[in-house]
């Protein structure tokens, strides 16, 4: 049952009890955050990458924190497509009655994208998955799929021939236009857009005079993050008409009304989750509050209404 009616969305073919997310990477694959986040209470999660086979990752340090947020470069470890088939899906299936499960995928090449989707898209607790397009192509010289077009484009295709579930492709903020990046992955097949992965940055240990990551320089995430990414989704929502999920920064109901604002029918959280795992469910109350006191009797009354200067 919808806690808060008003705050019910509908995105690419599946109803969301509230538009608040878990973002890839900060939920594990569910079972982690067990008793330290009320996961049924939320729109849903985003799964912790999956790879065709095992990865295992950067070298420590992975995480650091500095004063405008959080950097990481965790290298995308996961144990890999058979073991989350067989330990991780059947738990979040036995364990979620209202929440909706999206698997983030990445692979080395195009294949693998679909390689990982046909082998989950039957799995239980599955609801759809999220394209993680910021990963190097490998096997074709090592550009990001989501900056080459006919890469991306490929991806999405293979992706949507192995599943008619919904099918998210979450796009870089590097990317130097956005918004056609995002009419290629619909064109191919995609039903719903992410935006945005996090910034490439770099923070240096003074004292060592080293990189604070094992792996050097890493993804930029937390508050800066908020407005690149506002920004995105309204680009993207100009340029394609499916479903946008609007990621980076989200530490309030203030910040996830930006992104609804400007076009987003989900919101997700990351950063603030893993500093304070009571955000999102705070998130979801403020959002509930806020229809309340605006007299707003549904999100999408509020959806894509942002009034652009003239």
């Amino acid at each position: 049952m919808t806690a808060y009616p008003a705050l019910a969305v509908e995105a690419a073919g599946l109803h969301f009890q509230n538009p608040v997310l878990l973002a890839a990477g900060t939920a594990a694959y569910g079972r982690e955050l067990d008793g330290v986040i009320a996961l049924d209470r939320l729109g849903g999660l985003v799964t912790k990458a999956v790879s065709p086979r095992p990865r295992q990752g950067a070298p420590a340090p992975r995480v650091a924190d500095f004063p405008g947020g959080m950097i990481n470069a965790v290298g995308l470890a996961n144990p890999g497509l058979e073991a989350v088939r067989r330990d991780d899906l059947p738990w979040l299936a036995a364990h979620l009655a209202n929440a909706r499960v999206l698997v983030n995928v990445i692979g080395d090449g195009v294949d693998e994208y679909a390689e990982v989707v046909r082998g989950l898209a039957s799995a239980p607790g599955v609801h759809g998955f999220e394209l993680n397009v910021s990963c190097p192509n490998v096997k074709a010289g090592g550009m990001e799929f989501g900056a080459d077009p006919a890469a991306l484009a490929a991806v999405v295709r293979g992706a949507r021939s192995a599943t008619e579930l919904p099918l998210f492709v979450k796009l870089s903020p590097t990317l130097p236009d956005i918004g056609a990046s995002a009419k290629v992955c619909v064109d191919a097949g995609a039903d719903g857009i992410t935006v945005v992965n996090t910034i490439p940055g770099l923070v240096v240990d003074l004292p060592k005079r080293r990189p604070a990551l094992g792996f050097g320089q890493g993804g930029v995430s937390g508050p800066g993050l908020l407005p690149v990414g506002v920004l995105a989704v309204w680009r993207v929502r100009k340029a394609v008409k499916v479903p946008v999920c609007g990621v980076g920064g989200v530490a309030s109901a203030e910040d996830a009304l930006q992104y609804l604002v400007a076009g987003a029918s989900l919101v997700a959280v990351g950063t603030a989750a893993m500093r304070d795992p009571r955000a999102p469910e705070r998130i979801v109350r403020g959002l509930a509050r806020w229809c309340e006191r605006e007299g707003v009797r549904s999100l999408n009354d509020i959806i894509g209404s942002l009034t652009w200067p003239s």
